[in-house]
């Protein structure tokens, strides 16, 4: 099987197993079970109405209740509005066009509200998500075809092996103020490359920042517009907002997940409503409504001449409706023409703006997460691509177990770290982390190459403090439960707690209520989150640091750092089985999260089964951070 063949029987199987579980969460549920799923907004009010592209009928609609209730409705995803009446009857399909805070366009496939919308409450329900999944095997298709291609294809066989990437040796390169010494080395290697260049950026290296001097440099260079692209909402706005505010005209295509001004004028939709021509286009829009209203006068009992009038009047609303589709087309294309900088998620660089657009550039970041199939729909568009990400982090989310064993959960990055080493530039120096809690993942991980500036390397949380502690609970009795399809240890996790409420008693000596150091309580196990947040609940001591203190999985914290980590490792059980713990990239991402102190809550007779977890043992030893729970005895 070749290497998109492959590739496109994957994708198949993540999506037969993505659906199927959007249909079990989804046929026999209530609409309250959905909504609590986020997967529905109901009720919901409608706010107004406009015509939208191509004559659909955008509704703006809001959630007024409920609005606590996180959700997955997202810019781009298909879903349907339904009257409680008869919602298996009385729903229309449509696609979010805007969302942010408790209010979300829906863009109808028709050009007027049924009638039983007039009746009854409403709600939106969430689609399953095919649209993304036939971008990605769009573009796989179309990257098999362009390997062949001898003058297009060039970037398609370095990225998949059949040729090596080529770096210019004569471009005269400029030192960058604020740059460390490999900072500027990746920036070099990227404008250097004339396929291929990959930046791996360790925990607290400075990877964004080394992106967005490289795409300045890129745009001094040449002048040519780039596409940055990265597969979560998150990622995208981070560097939008970088790039723009170092004086780049950044143009944002989709829907912000952050919704600040700043990000929101950014948009190509805030951008099309402040321009000098968005006068006559509403003018267009308001005229057309008009003929439209008055033609549905005209619904019932009519003859001939009242028909000839309603087709007239609709005629007449079509005719605006295409002026302003022209018009608007216009304006999207002078924008468009003015940006140095298109941002957008992997699968929204196929938005139907930028569609057949081709750039000199496409980057990708938090590349270690992007699901290869959709990492091709940016690459189709360019002649070079910048990979930024860390493979040693946690891969991309797949649905299918079956999928992922056979090669989903590898990444392009991974593919081409190992195929091209030449392209790679290690960021070595981080800024996050005290030299001791850097030193096991960089040992672990990095072979060794990662030092911490000058300014982390040895900060403490307070004068003689141990920055790492791992605390043994082997021979406690703290043994794990299983709890449906999760692991929990109750014991351990309310250890956790009497530990923590004695460092939080500790540092009042050292901080003011404001100043109090930022706190994350991690576990891999969902399980374990829920008992930990209800002890945090529980504990009255705790309550005044409340803001201070998150509770999650390991996963949500990605990307971010804290002052102080707990990792409650949870797993305590005669046959050294670890499970989820096996996948030590996901503990590096724990590990790394901490600023000033790490400390880490384990049964060692556990754990010490794999030799990664024996290794962060005798390190923690090493640093003089070994404790047993016994230690503890005699505290209350």
């Amino acid at each position: 099987m070749d290497y998109f063949e492959k590739l496109l029987a994957l994708l198949q199987t993540e999506q037969d197993e993505d659906r199927q579980a959007y249909l079990k969460q989804t046929e026999t549920s209530s609409s309250a079970e959905r909504r609590a799923a986020g997967l529905t907004w109901y009720p919901i009010a409608i706010r107004g109405t406009e015509i939208g592209r191509g004559d659909y009928l955008t509704v703006e609609v809001e959630r007024p209740s409920h609005q606590d209730v996180a959700h997955q409705f997202r810019f781009g995803a298909s879903a349907a509005m339904f009257s409680n009446h008869d919602p298996k009857t009385d729903r229309i399909n449509g696609t979010i066009a805007y969302q942010g805070g408790d209010r979300l366009k829906l863009t109808l496939n028709t050009d007027e509200l049924p009638d039983w919308t007039r009746h009854g409450k409403l709600g939106i329900d969430l689609l399953f998500d095919d649209n993304s999944y036939d971008e990605m095997r769009k573009a796989l298709k179309a990257a098999a075809k362009l390997i062949d291609d001898q003058k297009q294809g060039h970037l398609a066989r370095v990225l998949t092996g059949g040729q090596s990437p080529v770096f210019a040796s004569h471009i005269k390169h400029y030192p960058i103020n604020n740059l460390n010494a490999s900072q500027q080395e990746a920036v070099n290697k990227i404008i250097d490359a004339q396929e291929l260049a990959i930046v791996h950026g360790p925990p607290g290296t400075g990877k964004t920042t080394t992106l967005v001097q490289a795409i300045k440099a890129l745009i001094k260079q040449n002048g040519r517009q780039i596409l940055v692209t990265a597969p979560s909402n998150t990622a995208v706005d981070l560097l939008s907002e970088k790039l723009s505010l170092e004086g780049l005209n950044v143009l944002r295509i989709g829907n912000p997940a952050r919704v600040s001004e700043r990000l929101m004028a950014l948009t190509l939709d805030s951008k099309i409503s402040t321009h000098a021509d968005m006068k006559e286009i509403k003018k267009l829009k308001k005229q057309a409504s008009e003929y439209k209203n008055m033609a549905h006068k005209y619904k019932r009992n009519f003859g001939k001449a009242e028909r000839d009038q309603r087709k007239a009047l609709f005629d007449a609303a079509h005719q605006l409706i295409k002026e302003v589709d022209k018009t608007e087309q216009f304006i999207t294309d002078d924008l468009l023409s003015k940006a140095q900088v298109v941002t957008a998620t992997l699968v929204g660089a196929n938005h139907y703006t930028i569609r057949d657009r081709k750039f000199h550039t496409a980057i990708i970041d938090e590349a270690g997460q992007s699901l290869e199939p959709a990492c091709w729909i940016p690459i189709l568009k360019a002649e070079k691509l910048i990979l930024a990400g860390d493979h040693l982090q946690l891969p991309p989310t797949i649905k299918s177990q079956q999928a992922a064993k056979d090669g989903l959960s590898t990444t392009l990055l991974e593919k081409c770290a190992a195929q091209h080493p030449e392209a790679v530039v290690l960021l070595e120096e981080q800024y996050r982390m005290n030299e001791a809690i850097m030193g096991f993942s960089s040992k672990e991980f990095y072979e060794g190459k990662l030092k911490a500036n000058v300014s982390v390397a040895s900060r403490l949380l307070f004068p003689g403090d141990v920055p790492v502690s791992f605390i043994d609970t082997a021979g406690s009795g703290f043994d794990e439960k299983q709890e449906g399809t999760s692991t929990a240890n109750p014991e351990e996790a309310a250890f956790l707690f009497k530990h923590l409420r004695k460092l939080t008693s500790d540092l009042k000596a050292h901080y003011n209520e404001q100043d109090f150091p930022t706190i994350a309580v991690i576990s891999p196990y969902k399980e374990q989150i829920r008992i930990m947040n209800q002890l945090l609940l529980d504990s009255p001591e705790l309550q005044p640091y409340a803001g201070k203190i998150s509770v999650n999985t390991i996963d949500s914290f990605q990307g971010q750092e804290r002052d102080v980590v707990y990792i409650s490792l949870t797993r305590s059980n005669s046959d050294g089985e670890i499970g989820f713990l096996s996948d030590v990239r996901r503990m590096n991402v724990a590990m790394t999260r901490a600023r000033k102190k790490l400390v880490i809550i384990g049964d060692s007779s556990t754990l010490a089964y794999s030799s990664f977890y024996a290794d962060m043992i005798a390190y923690a030893e090493q640093l003089n951070g070994y404790q047993s729970v016994w230690d503890y005895a005699g505290d209350d």
